[in-house]
């Protein structure tokens, strides 16, 4: 994902203009290339330097956790947000106007959507669903789903036909 991420924003950054529409699918999706310095919806601009920060904490996290995965579906869910936040903070640490405030390349504009977005985030955002799917389910790191614990007072099936035991024979 990180690649394609990189490798799509080189594109839009060599061949498209800056701040002008360009249909794709008609008026379904368009690209419209900005730079963002800011999180989503260019939320916290002035704090571009915080946004690295916290990108790098999570790609610590993500490297040390992914350990415990044994699952296929959890090794996508953190496959994608390793490449999606990767790609964000290379923007954010080699992109103008510096290193760790640089602005992150958008373009994807779909006017159903109030954002204009990249790879890198749809790649996050795919990872969040995942993760809620998985968490809802109760499928765990190691792929299986948990159960829940055998309430004491329950009574086994078929368990009250069953004539008492007899402990006094010998």
């Amino acid at each position: 994902m990180y690649a394609i991420d990189q490798i799509a924003k080189y594109l839009v950054v060599a061949h498209l203009p800056l701040n002008e529409f360009v249909p794709v699918l008609g008026t379904v999706l368009q690209f419209f290339y900005v730079t963002n310095s800011g999180a989503a919806f260019s939320i916290g601009s002035a704090y571009t330097w915080i946004f690295s920060v916290l990108a790098v904490a999570v790609l610590v996290f993500i490297i040390w956790f992914a350990r415990r995965i044994r699952s296929l579906a959890w090794a996508v869910v953190f496959g994608l947000l390793l490449g999606g936040v990767l790609g964000n903070l290379t923007d954010r640490l080699f992109r103008d106007p510096g290193f760790g405030v640089g602005h992150v390349v958008d373009f994807i504009k779909i006017p159903l959507l109030p954002a204009i977005f990249n790879l890198a985030d749809t790649a996050i955002t795919a990872a969040m669903v995942l993760f809620l799917i998985l968490t809802i389910q109760g499928i765990g790191l190691d792929g299986r789903r948990a159960t829940p614990p055998a309430d004491e007072t329950s009574v086994t099936p078929g368990a009250a036909d069953a004539p008492p035991s007899r402990t006094d024979e010998v």
